[in-house]
């Protein structure tokens, strides 16, 4: 049976690696599903055991906060916020350095992958007016979002999973987050702006005039009542994070509850933006780890690690592998697998900062970077791997080397 489980562990996380298995129409989250339903079919996990596997408070917040997002999306804030931040009389280079902190600061509360969904093409179509260069601007929301929602442990999914698993405390993580990712933030406009040399106008790609936005690209007027009531309830729910004893995921639901009695947002509009696909995959990634675990291997492979000087448990090693996970597998399935091993005390900041920076590295290393590099070929702006490494190679290493500095000062203080 452990052969049984290991061969169906490493499909799984092949599929991870390619974004699917061959000759077969699945994606990630179909191979994890696929994964788990072999497991259950094989008895090498029962039904129960299934069920208990998956962590429900951390699907319950990312549930959560997928309603609240949607809900500020479909009342307008996102767009209105960039058309109002485009109409200020600010210079290309003062532009891409307030767009970048924007995007962070909305990335931190909302999440971070629908943030890019609903600004990317309103960013394109303001690029436009303004005879802008779109493609570094693209790549700064990228990375502005992916870096932004570092900063707290609701910004992402990995980051959502680590503080729910590990308990982190709210305000202790942000405490701990916030310096290297301000950092890491003027290192990114930096980098972009020194790209460019200074040519902001001078439009590699064109973008034709009869690519309309479509669909999801097109641009949502503001509600304002709507928009004020799903910013009240975020308002209300953060501080409730930082002083209130009740679980988390309890408070995010019903957040999440009193989001869907609208008299406006009919609730399948709302339910529509839930990324459903995401909550699978995490959920069969779950059995398929638990699987995994139970067998012991993965014990045996620290201890063996250990021997070699390269404990995992340790912060330094954990964030090497940490890294290299997540740019092969992607960083939810490397936080799944690296959590069982993360019991040092900043461990849960050292996977949440480095899992979530790693995904600037290359356009498939977030989800992120993937919406954007499509919203802007449905434009008919053409972002491919080069393009996207020679500003997400730079701004992953910057990142991390100021994250690596902060923990190394941090544990020589607290050691």
């Amino acid at each position: 049976m452990t052969a049984t489980i290991v061969i169906i562990f490493l499909v799984v996380y092949l599929g991870m690696i390619l974004g699917g298995l061959p000759f077969l129409q699945l994606d990630r989250t179909g191979v994890a599903l696929l994964g788990a339903i072999a497991l259950i079919s094989v008895d090498a996990v029962t039904l129960q055991d299934a069920a208990e596997a998956v962590h429900l408070p951390t699907i319950i917040l990312f549930f959560s906060f997928m309603v609240v997002s949607a809900q500020m999306r479909l009342g307008g804030f996102y767009d209105w916020v960039t058309r109002r931040l485009a109409a200020l009389a600010l210079s290309p280079p003062q532009l891409l350095g307030a767009l970048i902190f924007v995007v962070a600061g909305l990335s931190a509360v909302f999440s971070n992958d629908i943030v890019c969904l609903a600004i990317a093409p309103v960013l394109i179509n303001v690029c436009l007016r303004r005879e802008l260069d779109v493609v570094p601007y693209l790549l700064a929301l990228a990375c502005a979002s992916n870096i932004g929602s570092a900063a707290t442990l609701i910004g992402n999914p990995q980051n959502m999973l680590i503080g729910q698993t590990l308990r982190l405390s709210f305000a202790g993580y942000f405490s701990e987050a916030v310096l290297p990712v301000v950092l890491g933030l003027g290192a990114t406009w930096a980098l972009i702006a020194w790209q460019t040399h200074g040519r902001w106008t001078n439009i590699e790609v064109a973008v034709p005039e009869n690519a309309a936005p479509k669909g999801n690209d097109v641009e949502v007027p503001l509600d304002q009542w709507q928009t004020a009531k799903g910013l009240t309830v975020t308002a209300v729910l953060l501080v409730l994070f930082l002083y209130a004893p009740w679980p988390r995921e309890h408070m995010a639901l019903t957040a999440a509850g009193v989001l869907l009695m609208s008299r406006k947002f009919h609730s399948n509009k709302m339910l529509g933006l839930v990324d459903w696909e995401l909550l699978v995959m995490f959920m069969g990634l779950f059995v398929v780890n638990h699987a995994l675990q139970q067998t012991g291997l993965i014990d045996k492979v620290v201890a063996d690690l250990g021997a070699f000087g390269l404990d995992p448990h340790q912060p330094g090693p954990l964030s090497v592998v940490t890294f290299l996970l997540s740019n092969i597998v992607s960083n939810v399935p490397a936080v799944m697998l690296l959590l069982p091993v993360a019991t040092h005390p900043m461990a849960g900041t050292v996977l949440a900062l480095v899992s979530t920076l790693a995904g600037n590295l290359l356009i498939v290393g977030s989800i992120a970077n993937i919406i954007v590099v499509g919203a802007a070929a449905r434009r008919g702006v053409r972002i491919d791997w080069r393009r996207h490494a020679r500003v997400g190679v730079p701004v992953t290493i910057a990142t991390l080397a100021i994250t690596g500095a902060y923990l190394w000062l941090r544990l020589s203080i607290s050691g």
